[in-house]
């Protein structure tokens, strides 16, 4: 499995992949907006994105309009501190997968994880 973690902020990432890394996934790529993400996207296979919302370049609501345009089945998890009604309904309409809280658990993107892709056991 190969997960996609973007986010503006090393520490985020840096939680986020130990996260992961304590699942035993081994295979995640980062990026620090989504013109990175879009390049490590088009440059081999993910399974899964983990995604700010607000990051310079490209927000993550812009990436996932572009990830829904290419890749319409892949799971897209919005991780952010944006929890208004509007940006929830917004996030909606263009194809959120789902919603993880910032700041998060380990416990909690596991969950977001099983949720969306078979995680190896």
């Amino acid at each position: 499995m190969h997960v996609l973690v973007v986010d503006d902020s090393a520490m985020t990432r840096m939680v986020a992949k130990n996260c992961l890394k304590s699942l035993d996934i081994t295979e995640i790529s980062e990026a620090e907006d989504g013109v990175k993400a879009l390049a490590a996207l088009n440059s081999g296979t993910i399974d899964i994105v983990f995604s700010d919302w607000n990051m310079p370049n490209m927000s993550g609501i812009e990436l996932l309009r572009e990830v829904r345009k290419q890749w319409p089945s892949m799971p897209f998890v919005m991780i952010t501190t944006e929890g208004s009604k509007d940006k929830v309904m917004e996030a909606i309409q263009n194809g959120v997968s789902d919603y993880l809280s910032k700041p998060f658990t380990p416990e909690a993107l596991s969950e977001k994880l099983k949720k969306w892709v078979a995680v190896p056991a």
